[in-house]
């Protein structure tokens, strides 16, 4: 029989209303590394080893082919209600909420979306495969009025059902205060890059006293993401000496330690491969051999301030540099 975990075994996480979501989901960006055929057959392996939430976008260029494993799981018996399903507004398309939704919805052959997000809160666009030098000559930095536009659309989403759930991706706190000030329906989720040597823990505490569940994103430290987000001074999580201590003492690779952190601190890490038996061992990872109250203290001496998602395409003329996005 092949491996797998049952789903009914993973840990779960609560949402402010009580629902219940795995504790773990699946990234689907890989568009810099793989095809979206590859994508959407290890998001087949995944529902088949265990997985039932998946963090899709429609920048990410596979949803399309993502659809039709998501038919075919549906159409093998598994009911829509057993799968969590995020996915996301890109940048250029803040006035177009409804219409990025249902054009969503029509790739990954859904009749509603668990969670929609605002990919990011700038409406700057960059191309594919962009350089590190790119800038959008109309970039434009946080608006909130802007921004609660396009926020109030993402709620109509809501109150219509295309959406049970909507977040945020990429915020501040500051952001995040000016937002709840003036919304009608609350961000469920927060969508940031955490993992050992980023913790952000300013930002996580504000986001779990205002009952925003954190969903961190490179939560080993994405070894394979995009070069032009590579800089010289990023560390290595995995080759931490803590993180590879304490993977040395439970018998594992070092990435399950990054996830059983992340999972046991509060945060819902959504971990990319195209590797089954990546897959199976990071599932695995939440569900085994919990990390100790010590060994979780001493993981905080990881923090390295590393941000290895800069964001700097996005910048706007006058932007001093990638700082200014994170106010």
């Amino acid at each position: 029989m092949t491996e797998c975990v049952n789903p009914a075994k993973v840990p779960s996480k609560k949402l402010r209303d009580g629902t219940l979501i795995p504790a773990i989901g699946m990234g689907t960006f890989g568009s810099d590394r793989y095809s979206p055929k590859e994508v959407a057959a290890a998001v087949r392996e995944s529902v088949d080893v265990g997985f039932r939430s998946f963090d899709c976008a429609a920048v990410y260029g596979n949803e399309e082919l993502i659809g039709e494993v998501f038919s075919d799981v549906f159409n093998s018996g598994i009911p829509r209600k057993e799968l969590i399903i995020t996915s996301k507004l890109w940048n250029d398309r803040h006035r177009e909420v409804r219409k990025s939704c249902e054009k969503g919805l029509r790739d990954l052959q859904l009749d509603y979306l668990d969670f929609y997000l605002v990919h990011w809160p700038f409406p700057n666009f960059h191309p594919v495969g962009a350089d590190p030098d790119f800038r959008d000559p109309n970039a434009k930095p946080f608006i909130l009025e802007a921004y609660m536009e396009t926020w109030h659309e993402m709620e109509r989403l809501v109150k219509d059902g295309l959406v049970r759930y909507i977040g945020t991706s990429n915020m501040t706190s500051s952001k995040l205060d000016a937002l709840l000030k003036n919304a009608q329906i609350l961000p469920e989720i927060n969508e940031m890059e955490l993992h050992p040597t980023f913790q952000q823990k300013e930002l996580f505490d504000y986001c779990v006293s205002k009952n925003i569940l954190p969903v961190g994103y490179c939560p080993i430290g994405s070894p394979n993401r995009p070069e032009r987000d590579k800089t010289p001074e990023d560390v290595v999580d995995m080759e931490v000496p803590i993180v590879a201590e304490i993977a040395k003492a439970h018998g594992v690779h070092p990435a399950a330690i990054c996830l059983k952190w992340a999972h046991q601190r509060g945060q819902i890490p959504i971990p990319f491969s195209i590797s089954r038996e990546k897959n199976l061992a990071n599932l695995r990872a939440v569900c085994e051999n919990p990390l100790t109250e010590d060994e979780m203290k001493s993981l905080e001496a990881a923090e390295a301030g590393c941000r290895l998602i800069k964001g700097q395409v996005f910048l706007w003329q006058g932007a001093k540099d990638w700082k200014a996005l994170w106010d």
